[in-house]
């Protein structure tokens, strides 16, 4: 099986500005711990606005970070592998201490 090729600088940057903001950073690492979460869940955890986040779940989809499916009415959001593999990334970053 050939190695996979590493992702391009344009689609790396896709990614990281689907987590240039705080309350994306907090709407994926929410996501990593409880997976499954509608948008009013979301909104109730994190008390914010409707539409603002709304938005923001939509560049965390269009950023290939998150990906939602549809339970009847409902619509549940869960992290990509990718989402996976940043949510890790900003856990463990995080956790860095200054020597």
């Amino acid at each position: 099986m050939a190695a996979k090729k590493p992702k391009s600088a344009r689609k790396l940057e896709r990614h990281f500005k689907g987590v240039s903001n705080h309350w994306r950073i907090q709407i994926l690492l929410l996501i990593a711990r409880r997976p499954g979460l509608s948008l009013e869940d979301i909104l109730m955890e994190l008390e914010g606005n409707q539409k603002t986040f709304s938005e923001h779940t939509r560049r965390l989809v269009t950023a290939g970070l998150v990906e939602k499916s549809y339970a009847g009415r409902m619509v549940q959001h869960n992290l990509t592998p990718y989402g996976k593999v940043f949510a890790d990334f900003i856990k463990s970053f995080a956790n860095l201490s200054r020597e």
